[in-house]
């Protein structure tokens, strides 16, 4: 007789309980739109269900989504959840043939998608899939089940048969899933030659939504929380909805680009009780409304007085603050290195923030330590159901890869055995980070191993940390250090608008960026200074963690 599925350690059940519980509670906003409440995505996930019955969907069976951040991206995407089937998610911000392959590869026999990605790829066949859905307003726009575009339609009538007396919390019976069982695939590329689909266990979900708990306590069925990283991610996923929804909070999407105005203003609207951001969002909020007022002399002086420096950082404090709501704990930062000036001076003014590190292949947490017990430059120690250990013979001193064991990591690569294979050593996933991790446990990264340069002498040269200098320089947006012909370029794209503005033509501001790559080098050892400045032209070509693809950038040792 087979086992019957604990529902204690069923992520699935914390759901259905949370939608009982909640069943009045607001659960779902666009920002400045319509409000769901936990019954109406309920209702919604339940009609879902009743369509992928007629589609003859089957637990473990795949179902991509892909849109913006929005409420029906949501609803898709937990109807497909508490189903049972795989759900994967699919940044929208990849090419359309890119999509195509990922949704081919991926083994999707249904897709969820928003209308302005659709009009890109109706014109693609979509090898395995059976049924298209537009996300907009849960239309059947392709099928190749004559009956799934019929059952749209008609979802009413079978939720009233369906559910006789009317329906309600007691009819919420989601699949119960097991700790090991695979819950979704998450792509960390869209191209057919780099992508690799990360397969999640429900184990790795639930470890990461009790992290949540125990991190943030004093959230709950109250909280508000302004949902602005991409939800196809492992981190804006887990901790700006999927968290949200297993306590009964009200999750607002932010369904534009956001831009650092935006957020401030959803940020003084919702007044969210815990804030989740990437550094880029924070460093250009530091860059754009602190930078200006600190540079000022009268302020400079300021900061150098006992008594005027501690009313001054206070002021900085209490403006940020009420600049984020006003209510939130602590700022949550991760997913790429934090600039190194910002740190230092958030840390200074004791702004309630802390840096977490992780990885998709963690779903995503590997790191964490609360606000008040951070260390600076240092990402914190293991998370709960976590271990890591630097592979160096001093890991205190000398920078070794970090490897991690634990709940949160992932079964393997989808259809990948060959990488599945590479990623682990002697049961440690290998995150191809380098870092050393002090006597109190807290681990302070250097850089990625494939991006680490050897110095002339056989020095280990880091290029983020020349990159979080030169990204401080005036005129930079952002920067990349490289290897050309044995010497170290950096390249930069600048603020070609604000160079205008200021009347520099391109010659003039190579200069204006040459000076300052001066000053950077004096606060860098002699084996990592910069030889020359090289302008880009365009933005640097990101991952769908908005990191930088390096190898698109190398050179060989001649320039080529």
């Amino acid at each position: 007789m087979s086992k019957k599925p604990s529902r204690k350690r069923s992520l699935n059940v914390l759901l259905e309980q949370s939608f009982q519980k909640n069943w009045d509670r607001p659960a779902l906003s666009n920002y400045n739109q319509q409000t769901f409440y936990y019954k109406d995505v309920a209702r919604k996930i339940a009609e879902l269900h009743l369509f992928f019955e007629a589609c003859g969907l089957k637990p473990g069976d795949k179902v991509a989504v892909c849109s913006r951040n929005q409420v029906n991206w949501a609803i898709a995407y937990l109807a497909g959840m508490t189903y049972g089937a795989v759900v994967v998610p699919i940044l929208h911000e990849f090419q359309p043939t890119n999509l195509r392959h990922l949704v081919a590869h991926s083994d999707a026999r249904i897709f969820f998608v928003g209308d302005n990605i659709w009009k890109n790829m109706e014109e693609l066949d979509l090898p395995g899939v059976e049924v298209v859905v537009r996300l907009t307003d849960f239309q059947v726009v392709r099928t190749v089940n004559p009956v799934a575009a019929a059952v749209m339609e008609e979802l009413d009538k079978r939720m009233a048969q369906r559910y006789e007396k009317g329906f309600g919390p007691n009819d919420l019976h989601y699949y119960v899933d097991q700790p090991e069982e695979l819950a979704l695939i998450s792509y960390t590329s869209g191209t057919s030659g780099f992508s690799k689909g990360v397969m999640i266990p429900y184990r790795a979900l639930l470890s990461n939504v009790q992290f949540a708990c125990e991190a943030e306590p004093h959230m709950d069925c109250n909280s508000r929380m302004v949902s602005m990283l991409p939800t196809a991610h492992m981190y804006g996923m887990v901790f700006e909805f999927l968290f949200e929804m297993t306590i009964g909070a009200h999750v607002f999407f932010l369904t534009r680009l956001p831009s650092p105005k935006i957020i401030l203003e959803a940020m003084n609207s919702v007044k969210p009780d815990t804030i989740i951001a990437v550094p880029l969002v924070i460093e250009k909020i530091y860059k754009n409304m602190l930078v200006p007022f600190i540079s000022k002399a009268r302020i400079k002086l300021m900061l150098n007085l006992p008594v005027l420096d501690k009313m001054v950082k206070n002021k900085f404090r209490d403006n940020l603050i009420q600049a984020f709501g006003g209510k939130f704990g602590e700022v949550i930062i991760g997913g790429a290195p934090f600039n190194r000036e910002a740190e230092a001076f958030f840390k200074r003014i004791n702004f309630p923030f802390t840096i977490g590190y992780g990885m998709t292949e963690c779903a995503p947490i590997i790191t964490y330590v609360h606000w008040d017990k951070t260390k600076l430059y240092s990402c914190g120690k293991a998370a709960p159901r976590m271990k890591i250990k630097i592979d160096s013979d001093n890991p205190k001193k000398i920078p070794g890869e970090v490897l991690v064991k634990g709940d949160n990591v992932f079964l393997g690569y989808y259809k990948n055995e060959l990488a599945t294979k590479d990623a682990f050593v002697d049961g440690w996933f290998r995150t191809g980070d380098m870092g050393i991790i002090d006597g109190d446990g807290y681990l302070y990264l250097k850089g990625r191993c494939k991006s680490m340069i050897l110095g002339p002498s056989g020095q280990n040269i880091y290029p983020e940390e020349i990159e979080s200098i030169l990204n401080n320089m005036p005129y930079v947006v952002e920067s990349l250090v490289i290897e050309d012909d044995f010497k170290l370029v950096g390249l930069i794209y600048p603020d070609f608008e604000q160079a205008q503005e200021d009347g520099l033509d391109r010659e003039q501001l190579h200069a204006k960026l040459t000076e300052g790559m001066q000053v950077a080098n004096l606060e860098l050892d002699q084996y990592c200074k910069l030889n020359r400045i090289e302008i880009v032209d365009q933005e640097f070509e990101k991952t769908p963690k908005r990191s930088i693809k390096r190898y698109l950038y190398q050179r060989g040792v001649n320039g080529q």
